[in-house]
């Protein structure tokens, strides 16, 4: 194999996958490029595939020798992936692969998301459909697309194509740690109409930036703040200091991440650049105490030169600084049952302003059905109190925890031969696409698993190279034990 940024590194054939994905642009929406490129795998190998119209793919190998009567495996995956970067990365998501790059015992992209979750498991089941030496059943490897938006993929596979009733998921990312199951959710949207009015003074730029983000589900109760809040919570501040309008709104870039940076463009009277300023970096101090673990948080406040074409009029300002302060966000309940379990949360992960509207775009997620459709009752009566309008889209159901599960059973058994140790069997309040499947599999009996990935859908992302390996080793004696 030509040398690469990973070359070395084993298993092999798994970080040489890797890194081909990784130069092949996935994000969600955004995955006719990948998908092609797994049908022409599966062609250069002679291996049947389907490719429906959301781009997700089902690729096929026969058993191994002496396994020809073992029932069917299905390996899945996702085949898109996060895109978030700093600020001052100037890579083009859309046109450009990842910059890779190797720390230590961790693979990272320079600037933006790594995209372990979910590009390690493509390159985990193209590496095992070409391994000569891999003793498995016969395999029917499910890669889905736009499994980080509203799994489009999941809700529109033709059940068809799968006759397996064993799944091994791959989308987790704990090693050690088995998960079976998980909640549901929703993307909700609040969608508020403002007017404006002529404006005189000057514009400011109000900013917040620094903080950690992370993954709305497995991060909500991780103490991190979230940039949307804290940024109406600053206006709030700032308009008691001064009445001021808002000029423009944006924060988030995905409803499943918390926004890790927000700002605001509004008019205000010039002579109180210094006071507005003060007041912005006061309130910044006064968080980092209420969030220790927000170290790089910032908030900056100073005059903005921008145009811009329309500015808000008060009672827009107001009713939309009020309806910031009446959202719930963030851990609703915790679980009765399972010890430290999230059971109902809602991230408040996007604000843009479209036309003479401004958007607000929650991601909730329950274990409970009835707690679902309660959060989303809330935020329907919000916005209209507030004149505004609420729609949702992307709903999925919880997977459901079996109590009799043979693969769970085996997945635990051959994790004590290859560990030495009991392996953590959990539920989890993040999505999986384990749940829509499901429902569209009668009798499916599945486990989630993976290697180590710290920070997913932030710039953060890491993944443990001996975790991968481990984790390679662990999913081929899996096999052979099914």
């Amino acid at each position: 194999m030509t040398s690469t940024v990973l070359s070395g590194l084993e298993p092999a054939a798994v970080f040489h996958w890797f890194e081909q994905i990784s130069a092949i642009p996935r994000g969600s929406g955004h995955t006719a490029a990948i998908s092609q490129f797994c049908v022409d795998f599966a062609a250069q190998r002679g291996l049947r595939c389907c490719r429906d119209r959301t781009n997700s793919v089902v690729l096929y190998k026969d058993a191994s020798p002496g396994y020809e009567d073992h029932p069917t495996v299905i390996l899945q995956g996702h085949l898109d992936m996060v895109w978030e970067k700093t600020a001052d990365c100037d890579l083009d998501f859309r046109t450009q692969g990842l910059r890779l790059a190797v720390g230590g015992d961790s693979i990272y992209a320079q600037g933006t998301t790594l995209g372990g979750d979910n590009g390690i498991a493509i390159a985990y089941v193209l590496a095992l459909l070409e391994d000569p030496d891999a003793v498995h059943p016969p395999l029917e490897v499910l890669l889905t697309a736009d499994e980080e938006t509203d799994m489009a993929g999941a809700e529109g596979l033709d059940p068809s194509l799968l006759q397996g009733r064993r799944m091994v998921n791959l989308d987790s990312e704990e090693e050690g740690v088995f998960t079976v199951s998980c909640a549901g959710g929703v993307t909700a949207t609040i969608a508020l109409p403002y007017d404006t009015a002529p404006a005189a003074g000057y514009l400011y730029r109000l900013r917040v930036t620094g903080l950690l983000g992370g993954h709305s589900g497995s991060d909500i109760d991780k103490g991190r703040a979230n940039a949307i809040l804290l940024l109406g919570q600053a206006l709030r501040l700032l308009d008691h200091l001064t009445p001021l309008r808002v000029a423009s709104l944006r924060g988030g870039g995905r409803d499943n991440v918390i926004p890790r940076e927000a700002e605001a463009l509004f008019v205000a009277p010039p002579d109180k650049e210094r006071s507005l300023a003060a007041a912005a970096e006061a309130f910044a101090a006064e968080l980092r105490e209420a969030y220790p673990v927000e170290t790089g948080l910032t908030i900056t406040c100073a005059p903005d030169n921008t145009g811009v074409a329309e500015i808000w009029d008060r009672a827009s300002t107001q009713r939309f600084l009020r309806l910031l302060t009446e959202v719930p966000n963030g851990v609703q309940s915790r679980s009765r049952s399972m010890d430290g379990l999230v059971e109902t949360s809602l991230n408040l992960g996007i604000l843009r302003v479209a036309g003479d509207t401004v958007k607000l775009t929650f991601a909730i997620r329950s274990s409970l059905e009835r707690d679902k459709r309660y959060l989303t009752a809330v935020l329907q009566g919000i916005a209209q109190q507030s004149g505004g309008l609420y729609f949702d889209l992307g709903d999925y159901p919880a997977w459901e925890y079996r109590e009799t599960s043979p693969l769970r059973d085996t997945a635990v058994e051959v994790y004590r031969q290859q560990y030495g140790r009991e392996p953590q069997v959990v539920s989890i309040h993040a999505g999986l696409e384990c749940g829509v499947l499901s429902k569209k599999l009668p009798g499916l009996d599945c486990v989630s698993l993976g290697p180590d990935l710290f920070d997913v859908h932030t710039p953060q992302e890491r993944m443990s190279i001996a975790s991968v390996a481990r984790t390679w080793d662990y999913l081929r004696a899996l096999l052979k034990a099914l």
